[in-house]
Parts: structure tokens; sequence; C-alpha cells
């Protein structure tokens, strides 16, 4: 007797970058589900790379580095590597990374991680940091468009921080047509992933306001699309933009989200109303 898999009958559209996306899409498609990759976002390289540059020229001055994701540590190393910067020119620094991807990223490249927070967000860094950067100079390499909590609380524990762009993050045009295709089509997604802020305000930029509420708009219980939310920064975008919050993760990452989704359709076959499913075979 075949066994059926644990999210069999599930369609999910994955919202990721096209280099990041892989490891999610894998994921679910292993526990059985149909997935719909359309990103929300593209990574593009900065605007002027002058103020990592001259970061880099200068890293003997740094006590701490901060990587906040895998973006952030590609873009550095192959940075590094146009000005032939080996890793003893980092040899001195702590380093410390944002979450487990993050981490293994930075460790792919021969690099320790000094400090990662149990909670992947920013806040968790801060309290990670706050009581060892007093007097400290830190170097904090991101995206062009991020929160502040991480340079503003620092500072307030005493640290210097330089806060530079290795990348930017931007809604990529060519995804509008497949999106709204796919949601205005019969076999709509039973849930989307938002696995940042960037997703969630860029599925509004290129749906608009209106249609973004439209989409994930319940219209009877149980039936619509549900939005599967990374955490509690993701979530609070989506509430920002008067969006629902359908699943949240509990653990801010991948395997976190899809235990989430997980959890969700167990308690929908269990004749729970956590999830809302646009048709029956998600029941």
């Amino acid at each position: 007797m075949t066994t059926l898999k644990p999210l069999a009958g599930c369609r999910i559209l994955v919202s990721r970058a096209k280099e990041q996306g892989g490891a999610l899409s894998s994921t679910l498609r292993q526990l059985g589900c149909e997935v719909i990759e359309i990103p929300f976002i593209e990574i593009r390289p900065p605007s002027s790379y002058k103020p990592l540059d001259t970061a880099l020229r200068n890293l003997a001055k740094y006590d701490w580095l901060i990587l906040t994701s895998v973006n952030g540590v590609k873009a550095m190393v192959d940075r590094m590597a146009t000005y032939k910067l080996g890793n003893a020119a980092l040899s001195h620094l702590k380093i410390a990374a944002i979450g487990p991807a993050t981490k293994k990223a930075i460790e792919k490249h021969g690099l320790k991680v000094s400090v990662t927070p149990k909670e992947y967000v920013a806040e968790s860094v801060v309290a990670s940091l706050q009581r060892r950067v007093k007097g400290k100079r830190l170097l904090l390499v991101r995206a062009k468009v991020a929160r502040d909590v991480l340079p503003r609380e620092l500072r307030k524990a005493g640290a210097t921080v330089d806060v530079v762009e290795a990348y930017e993050t931007v809604a990529p045009k060519s995804s509008q047509r497949g999106l709204c295709k796919i949601l205005g089509g019969r076999r709509k997604p039973h849930a989307i992933t938002f696995t940042s802020s960037s997703t969630v305000k860029n599925f509004v930029k290129l749906l608009g306001k209106r249609a973004a509420r439209a989409a994930l708009k319940k219209s009877a219980l149980r039936h619509g699309i549900s939005s599967a939310s990374i955490g509690p920064v993701t979530s609070a975008t989506l509430r920002e933009f008067q969006l629902p919050v359908d699943i949240e993760a509990k653990r801010f990452d991948v395997p976190g989200l899809v235990q989430a989704i997980l959890a969700a359709r167990a308690q929908i076959q269990r004749g729970g109303f956590l999830m809302s499913p646009s048709t029956s075979v998600f029941r």
C-alpha cells in the first residue's frame, strides 16, 4: 500500500530569489508538494561598490564583521577576490552571522563564525553582541534596503558601526506576468511563502496593494490562498500592508518554515482551520 506524502495534493508558490529558492523548493517537493516558482526578489550589484571597497581596504581597523545574509557573504567574498584579498585579511576579526544559512556560507569559505544568535533576527544579534562590542569598531555588510535595528542598537551599546551596501534587491518585472496568471487561473496555489520583508514588499509592488490584498483575502472559511511567513519580522511587514498572516514559522529559517507548513496541513487534516486552502484537496 502506497503511503501518501504529508504535502501530497498541495500547491505552494515559492517566492525566493532564483539563487536561493532551491532548498525550499526541493524540500517541499520531497514532501509531495507541487511547487510553483515565481521569484519576488532579484539580487543586483549595488549602485556603487565604493563604500564596500573602502571598507575592504581598511579591514585592519575593524574588530567585528557582521553578515546578515548569504547574499552578503557572496558579495563580500566576490569583491575580496577582485582585489586578491584572502582570508588572512579577515583573520583578526570576530564574525557574527544572523542565522545558520549565513554561518554555513561563511564557513564554506574557510572562515570561523564567533556568534550566531538563537533566533535569526536583528534583535537577537544585538542581544548576542551588546555586551561584547563597547569601544569596538564593527563592519556591517548588508543589502541596500534593510532594517536599522542592528546599527542603531549596537551604537547604543557603545560600538562604532560602519554600514556598507554589498547588494540590492529589486522586484523582478519578469515575475509580474507569471504571478498574475497563476493567481487568476483555476489552479491557484494553496499558499505563498514569504521569506523576508522584501518578498512581501515586492509582492505588493508586483500586484498593487488592492490586488495583493484581494489575492490573500479568504472568500469563505478555509477557502483562499494562505500566506506562510518565515518569522515575526516578515509577518509584521505583511500586517503593515494589511495582509493576513496564516502560517508563521517558530524557527525563523527554511526548515522552520517547512515545519510550520506541515503543522498547518496536519491541523487541517485533524479538522482545524489554521490554513485556508483554495480547494478541497488541501483539507
